[in-house]
């Protein structure tokens, strides 16, 4: 106790306030250069973002060992439906001249279908930095006088790594103005002032800037991995995050003003009463993201220390800057209502009070009705596809997927995604060709050092079906000394990582938030109950999501990694406003008794609560905008787990279970007189 006093005296203090500013000032100004940065280490294509020890991976690692390198198929296709003309074979030559050299290896002259309407070009592209930029020339110069009646398109990887830089291009900057706007209207609605909404977006942009920075000298300085839309993750949590804390610190400030003239000593109790459940939920979701650490998928792996980097910064910000930056301004900032020393609290009666009345008349009824609804939702997950193929992983359809139709159309389907066998015997290129599914085995390339084999594999089926997949297995089976990997094998090993990560995280992020609740509510019954709901509130979410994905925005499926996201976002942050609401519930149950106590805690921080729920849902809700449809699945089912949490699981059912189970809620202890605030100075001490 006498070590938390000290702690929050400091950014609360009458002098050391004058101390912690500046010392933020100069944080931020070494954070913004760093933090402006950040793109410049987002790896598109690395071994880092694939299952760690798959097959698929050790293809990827071997690949610089050959001639050229790790390359990225640029392949034009050309066709005419009338069949390929003299001309349309002389464009395709010239193409071929003309890219050559932005060509890593030799460029093949064009290949003709079998049915003489398509022609086939493939310019292999150094995969890695600049294979967007490469990627493009291509476009350029394909797309330049084209002949009548001949559709030429790019496809393969380079066409793929093209399409995805160009939505991420449109959408970065106005996707964190429209985060900015979104956030500022919910506070703006909540405190009814022109200038105290400012305050919790400054931290929050601070926060983002502090984190982006950290985690640009990681990756420039320790080889940490930043993938493709990890920075928009990262965007969503901290903002979110850390507007929620400064709303909750806020709240609890706003009260204290009334309890003592001077607003330092208001803030020290204020960073005393809040500590711990804005740290028990710190703790919560950085936790819960470090268990990523046990992922075999590497995304998963890279994701959980940056988030965790990312709600520490807002943990920091909100325990430090933020209180000093208040009560460096004086009660003004809350203008036009101002809280003064001596006024009487909030009249009851508000819409959280009713809320309580009502499901304090028939609690069992109401948590029975709750989970109903929330069973009745989930429901709609028993239908669930998982596993997008190419064709919808961005929300439009690309123009690499219309390449690839049109190669499908005329050549072999796993023409434009090969495989890739690699082995130390070239012996194996006959095995492999006996393996029904096998369309044909291209002539094996040997490693720069003469000990491996390369050998490109095509397929008769697309990559993304479960044929071409069977297909794979069956390969690994017919030659066990082989690695297969690239194409049909790469997606394989994907979903197979990302079914093992389901099985290991989820239990590991339900153990450690357990933990947490445990310690937090010094309770076993409260906890165990917390955790059901929640999970119960991610199915029906789910359940909802589905409905919307399949059924209104035409999604034939859930991106393989949705499901583990989003549990882990909505566990994590969903046991967020259960532990705001539950920690006030015991302080008050102290005071006034079990009963009157959870009507209290729903009453006082209803309003806090909700606002930080419709803040958190809307930064997640705004990845819905983004081109990649993984990126709109994460931020819609999150924005409804959310918001689930906060008007029906934290409002309703978390209050009726603990009306119904009565005292025994927080067996096998119970809450303890001292930890409740001094009574207000206009507000009789219950007997």
């Amino acid at each position: 106790m006498l070590l938390s006093r000290k702690l929050a005296a400091l950014p609360a203090g009458r002098i050391t306030k004058w101390a912690v500013l500046p010392a933020w000032i100069a944080i931020v100004a070494l954070a913004v250069p760093n933090a402006s940065r950040l793109s410049d280490v987002v790896e598109g294509r690395s071994t880092a973002e694939l299952p760690r020890g798959a097959q698929s991976t050790k293809v990827r690692e071997l690949t610089p060992r050959f001639p050229g390198g790790d390359l990225a198929p640029g392949i034009i296709a050309y066709v005419r439906d009338g069949g390929v003309t003299a001309a349309d074979r002389a464009r395709a030559e010239a193409d071929r001249r003309a890219l050559a050299p932005l060509a890593a290896a030799p460029v093949a002259p064009p290949a003709v279908s079998r049915d003489g309407r398509a022609l086939m070009l493939n310019i292999p592209l150094a995969a890695g930095e600049g294979l967007s930029d490469r990627a493009e020339k291509i476009r350029d110069r394909i797309e330049r006088d084209p002949p009548p009646g001949l559709e030429i398109r790019l496809t393969g990887q380079a066409g793929s790594a093209l399409d995805v830089g160009d939505a991420f291009e449109k959408v970065d900057k106005p996707l964190l103005i429209v985060t900015m706007l979104l956030v500022t209207l919910v506070l703006l609605i909540t405190y009814r002032s022109p200038i105290l909404w400012l305050i919790p977006v400054l931290n929050a942009g601070i926060s983002l800037q502090v984190t982006s920075a950290v985690v640009y000298l990681l990756a420039e300085h320790a080889g940490l991995y930043v993938a493709d839309g990890m920075a928009n993750i990262l965007n969503a949590l901290v903002f979110g995050v850390t507007t929620d804390y400064a709303l909750l610190l806020l709240a609890r400030y706003r009260e204290e003003l009334r309890r003592h003239p001077d607003r330092h000593e208001a803030m020290r109790t204020a960073l005393r009463r809040a500590a711990a459940p804005i740290i028990a939920s710190a703790a919560t979701v950085s936790l819960g993201l470090l268990c990523l650490l046990t992922a075999t998928m590497g995304f998963n792996y890279a994701l959980g220390p940056i988030g965790a980097i990312g709600v520490a910064g807002g943990l920091v910000v909100v325990m430090t800057l933020l209180p000093a930056m208040l009560v460096a301004l004086g009660r003004w900032v809350f203008w036009p209502r101002v809280p003064r020393y001596g006024d009487a609290p909030p009249a009851r009666g508000g819409v959280w009070d009713r809320v309580g009345r009502g499901v304090a008349a028939r609690p069992r009824l109401v948590w029975i009705g709750g989970v109903a609804v929330l069973g009745a939702l989930a429901c709609g997950a028993l239908g669930i596809h998982t596993g997008l193929d190419r064709e919808h992983f961005l929300t439009t359809t690309p123009g690499s997927t219309v390449g690839e139709h049109l190669l499908n159309a005329h050549f072999p389907r796993g023409e434009s995604r090969p495989l890739q066998v690699i082995t130390t015997s070239a012996e194996t290129a006959g095995a492999v060709a006996k393996v029904p599914g096998v369309a044909r085995v291209e002539k094996a390339q040997k490693s720069l050092d003469g000990r491996l084999t390369r050998l490109d594999v095509v397929l008769t089926d697309p990559p993304d079906s479960a044929a071409a997949k069977d297909t794979v297995r069956a390969l690994r089976k017919a030659v066990p000394d082989a690695t297969v990997g690239a194409g049909a094998a790469g997606e394989l090993d994907l979903a197979d990582a990302q079914a093992h990560d389901r099985r290991v995280v989820i239990p590991l992020v339900l153990g450690v938030v357990l933990i947490i609740l445990i310690v937090l509510l010094r309770a076993l019954v409260a906890p165990l109950l917390v955790i059901g709901t929640v999970v119960a509130s991610y199915f029906a979410a789910l359940g909802a999501g589905w409905l919307l994905f399949h059924h209104v925005l035409g999604f034939p499926a859930l991106d393989v990694q949705v499901a583990l996201m989003a549990f882990l976002f909505m566990v994590a942050l969903g046991v967020d406003y259960n532990l705001f609401l539950l920690s006030r519930v015991r302080e008050e149950a102290a005071l006034s008794g079990h009963r009157a106590g959870v009507l209290r805690g729903l009453g006082v921080t209803g309003g806090v609560i909700s606002s930080a729920g419709l803040v958190l849902a809307a930064t997640f809700g705004v990845l819905g905008v983004m081109p990649l449809t993984m990126m709109v699945q994460i931020g819609v089912l999150v924005a409804l787990g959310v918001l689930l949490d906060t008007f029906l699981v934290r409002s309703i059912i978390v209050p009726a279970l603990a009306l119904d189970t009565g005292p025994r809620f927080w067996w096998p202890a119970a809450p303890a007189a001292e930890e409740t605030p001094a009574p207000h100075p206009r507000e009789p001490a219950a007997h």
